[in-house]
């Protein structure tokens, strides 16, 4: 006798509606942790106690009496300079538009300007904090790159996170295999992380800058994803292959 649920035709059920509700309860939780930890940080840095910590780790990637070398070989400068680029407004841009142009030829419209609300937005928060700490870049490197933003928090370590953990999760929604999807979230978050630690050791942010835009950037990055999965099940913006 043939089993009946066996040669059920029915399309199996969409991956994203198996999905448990404890997953957006997760992601909630890790937001808000996230907005804390970096309401935690703004006010330690409006107080000034993170003084003496940020000129002690920023002084571990130097030489001792001569702040103005790097520790590491010749090259490792010009790394450090390159790998802060990927956080530059250039190469997030160019990420970005290449992003919603595969958006755009996959007919996916709504995802396509949901990706650039996500990140537009994420940018205007980004200068609106920076605006409102103004907190003056560090002066304990005699030939640090000179930056005229304010700085905290850091947006190469914001929008990187903005930029980086979102295209990392539009990816997971591509891809079916969990290894694949871990891989891709894990590269974000390297990228995300190479790209802040540079920022601290070519003396243009202090450390708590480059934690607090991690925190805004990952908390934002999260809360997005979550409310495009939301969108996706509701059917107000389309899924991805």
């Amino acid at each position: 006798m043939t089993d009946p649920e066996a040669t059920d035709p029915s399309p199996p059920a969409d991956r994203d509606d198996a999905r448990p509700e404890q997953l957006w309860l997760a992601g909630l939780f890790l937001s808000a942790a996230l907005l804390l930890l970096f309401g935690w940080l703004a006010e330690e840095v409006s107080e000034g106690d993170t003084q003496a910590f940020d000129r002690r780790i920023i002084l571990l990637f130097r030489h001792a009496g001569d702040p103005a070398n790097l520790l590491g070989p010749p090259w490792l400068p010009s790394m450090l300079r390159d790998l802060t680029s990927l956080g530059s407004t250039v190469i997030l841009g160019l990420t970005l538009a290449l992003v919603l142009g595969y958006l755009a030829i996959t007919r996916k419209r709504m995802a396509m300007l949901f990706v650039f609300a996500s990140v537009v937005t994420g940018q205007v928060l980004s200068t609106g904090l920076k605006l409102l700490f103004e907190r003056p870049r560090p002066d304990l490197i005699p030939n640090a790159p000179e930056v005229f933003t304010a700085s905290f928090p850091s947006g190469h370590a914001m929008l990187s996170a903005v930029t980086y953990l979102t295209l990392a999760a539009l990816l997971t929604r591509i891809e079916t295999r969990c290894r694949i999807q871990h891989y891709f979230m894990a590269a974000g978050i390297l990228l995300t992380v190479l790209l802040g630690v540079s920022r601290v050791a070519l003396g243009v942010h202090w450390p708590t800058d480059v934690a607090a835009g991690w925190c805004a950037g990952a908390a934002w990055a999260t809360l997005c994803a979550l409310i495009a999965a939301r969108l996706a099940r509701a059917r107000d913006i389309e899924r991805l292959p």
